[in-house]
């Protein structure tokens, strides 16, 4: 807190910052093949597009299936799950059991992907396929993982298009955000941002 902001107060930062405060981020769901070839799924928030153009990445640690899946096959798929597959979601960041399997995943319906070796969790909105690109480790206990991606699908219902009003078809079609910590919102009230006139990206 400081007497030109009286409103502010700065963070320990010997917790992360990202405990402290509410943010926003996308929840997704990450899918690779095990060893014995069988679906993995979990989900994710620190994801993201890797600027304009067809590049992924997400954050994960070494000691997740995940990531060593991808280390060794090179490629993982992205689902992004509508709202009412939130406990689906929820259910793929189930703890294995002493062998080392997710049973609850037997449950799930999933279709494959087309051009990798990977499956997607099926009814979600959009569907990435992706090879890896390079694994950054060296955020803490956390790695950055950077994948192009090399086919998309989306459900047709939620592609833009310009018949219908970009605000419409969030309103008919909501969105799935994570609230970190520990939360989650429906996104189906939007409004455009007013960017400057001439702006460009």
């Amino acid at each position: 807190m400081t007497e030109e902001n009286p409103e502010i107060t700065s963070l320990n930062l010997e917790f992360p910052v990202w405990e402290q405060v509410f943010t926003v981020n996308p929840l997704i769901i990450v899918g690779t093949r095990e060893l014995d070839n069988s679906a993995d799924f979990a989900p994710k928030h620190m994801a993201f597009p890797l600027g304009w153009k067809n590049y992924f990445g997400f954050v994960c640690t070494p000691r997740h299936n995940t990531y060593q899946n991808i280390s060794r096959t090179e490629e993982f798929t992205v689902t992004y799950p509508k709202p009412d597959q939130i406990v689906i979601t929820s259910l793929t960041a189930s703890p294995r059991c002493d062998e080392g399997t997710k049973p609850v995943l037997a449950d799930i319906e999933t279709f494959p992907a087309a051009d990798i070796d990977g499956a997607f969790i099926k009814n979600g909105y959009l569907f990435l396929e992706c090879r890896l690109l390079r694994i950054i480790d060296g955020f803490g206990e956390n790695s950055l993982i950077l994948g192009e991606i090399v086919q998309a699908h989306a459900d047709h219902e939620m592609i833009r298009t310009p018949s219908l009003d970009d605000n419409e078809n969030i309103y008919q079609h909501p969105l799935l955000a994570y609230l970190s910590p520990g939360r989650f919102a429906v996104i189906e009230k939007t409004q455009a941002f007013p960017f400057p006139v001439n702006f460009k990206k």
